[in-house]
């Protein structure tokens, strides 16, 4: 009897060894998951009323401050109470957020930079400031580093292991200049409207306007977009909804940040790089593809379909010649109502991100129904190299069954200029992490082995005197 409990024990034992002497430090455990930090913001207030349009520029926002890498950007609409604002309220057409460095003792406000859309082409750099642009490719708009919309919620913006969007690097930082970020918000409230989607697409008639925000007259064949729908405009509410007044709230955007402490040994820089299917670059002999060739106009208008029906499916295609060297990590769109998808692919037909819009089905927020709510991320067990001349592809899809005006088609990409070092897997980082689990290890099979040894000695022993004792009885 004693001998089977032994060899149990000791198989037990044994197996437990093995399991032991195969724990490591997990690749996950040498990612930047340990060493991320997080933190929630609020913006300053939004003060909406029923058809109201909020479209500010806020500067000098609260935000993670020094040389750092960005891991993730995360924002939604909430109320004075914290709770989470739905779409078919509050229309969140877009937010976007740009660093700049602006000149010490310098305080930048709407006085000194024109208010208008955060895709504004009037947006310049002047001597007080300096705006910080993505990689491109537009040189006249979208040079934003994060933004989306409607979708925001259920899109994923996490930056792979080890890549981090690089933010603050002092020996990039202008001499005189402070690092600093502006955020816009563009809200439109559809309580109590007429006409929610129109009000969202930003049709013209809704908003009774000719003029846009600088006085100048908007041309008869635009039907609907951002020039109808800026700061302090008003979509038409029904008769009998009650006093708009008494409907005013206060709203704000939360946003959250996740980033880590950047250590150029360690954390491997991404680039933002923005891709506008209404660019109107053209190839042509001399073409670089540079941003000074391109002009993006941002957004279009789908025109309804001759023939009623599901298949009406508006294509829009933009072709677009790279510039650059490197390796994309990470790719999504973004669309507006009408939305199907969207796809970047080689001139091959080599797929390299497809990205799908997500449509709610309910009333709470993050799931409102007709809403886009979300569209798909793509990520890559290996990344994908691209190189400077090279042809790339974009294609957006809207239904047609209806026509939709103001919608966007833009492609978000992360490029790294290198991979990071062969089985590196950012063991610098966290190498004292993994340096404890791996004596934590250790000590764990030490004791199962000494445990192991005194039970068999135990058992030994034993053994040998029930062998010794049957012995002298015979």
């Amino acid at each position: 009897m004693a001998r089977c409990v032994g060899r149990s024990l000791i198989s037990t034992l044994l197996l437990l060894l093995l399991v032991v002497s195969t724990i490591s430090p997990s690749h996950g455990s040498l990612k930047t998951e340990t060493k991320i930090k997080s933190a929630t913001f609020l913006s300053p207030k939004l003060v909406m009323k029923p058809g109201s349009v909020a479209n500010p520029f806020l500067f000098d926002i609260d935000f993670p401050r020094g040389h750092i890498g960005i891991k993730s950007f995360d924002a939604e609409v909430v109320d004075q109470d914290g709770n989470p604002v739905p779409l078919h309220e509050t229309y969140l057409h877009h937010w976007v957020v740009q660093p700049y460095y602006v000149r010490k003792g310098f305080n930048l406000s709407h006085r000194d930079m024109p208010r208008n859309h955060g895709f504004s082409r009037h947006l310049v750099s002047k001597p007080d400031y300096i705006l910080v642009r993505n990689g491109g490719l537009c040189r006249n708009t979208v040079r934003h580093f994060f933004g989306l919309g409607s979708e925001t919620r259920k899109t994923s913006t996490r930056v792979p292991d080890p890549y981090a969007i690089e933010i603050d690097n002092p020996e990039e930082r202008p001499d005189g200049y402070e690092f600093k970020w502006l955020l816009n918000i563009h809200a439109i409230d559809t309580r109590g409207v007429v006409d929610k989607s129109g009000c969202t697409e930003c049709r013209c008639d809704l908003y009774n306007v000719t003029i846009d925000e600088y006085g100048r007259a908007i041309k008869p064949d635009y039907k609907g977009g951002l020039y109808c729908c800026y700061d302090k405009t008003q979509c038409l509410v029904r008769n009998g909804f009650g006093n708009v007044e008494e409907k005013t709230r206060t709203l704000y955007l939360k946003y959250t940040v996740r980033w880590v402490d950047w250590e150029s040994s360690v954390v491997v820089p991404a680039k933002v790089y923005i891709l506008d299917v209404t660019d109107s670059w053209e190839r042509s002999e001399g073409s670089t593809g540079d941003s000074q060739e391109h002009f993006c106009h941002v957004e279009y208008e789908v025109k309804p379909c001759k023939t009623n029906g599901e298949g009406c499916v508006d294509v829009k295609k933009k072709s677009l010649m790279i510039p650059f060297n490197g390796y994309i990590v990470y790719g999504a769109a973004h669309q507006h109502a009408g939305g199907i998808g969207a796809a970047l692919y080689r001139e091959d037909g080599e797929g390299i991100c497809t990205s799908m819009a997500k449509y709610g089905n309910g009333d709470e927020a993050g799931n409102e129904a007709g809403y886009i709510v979300g569209m798909s991320s793509c990520y890559y067990p290996e990344p994908v190299r691209v190189s400077a001349g090279e042809t790339l592809t974009l294609e957006f899809n809207y239904s047609s069954a209806v026509g939709h005006t103001g919608v966007m088609g833009l492609f978000y990409i992360l490029v790294a200029q290198q991979l990071p070092e062969p089985e590196s897997s950012l063991p610098a980082l966290f190498q004292e992490h993994a340096k404890s689990v791996s004596f934590l290890t250790f000590l764990a099979a030490t004791v199962v082995v000494a445990v192991v040894v005194l039970i068999a000695a135990v058992v030994y022993r034993r053994q040998n005197r029930e062998d010794g004792y049957q012995s002298l009885s015979t």
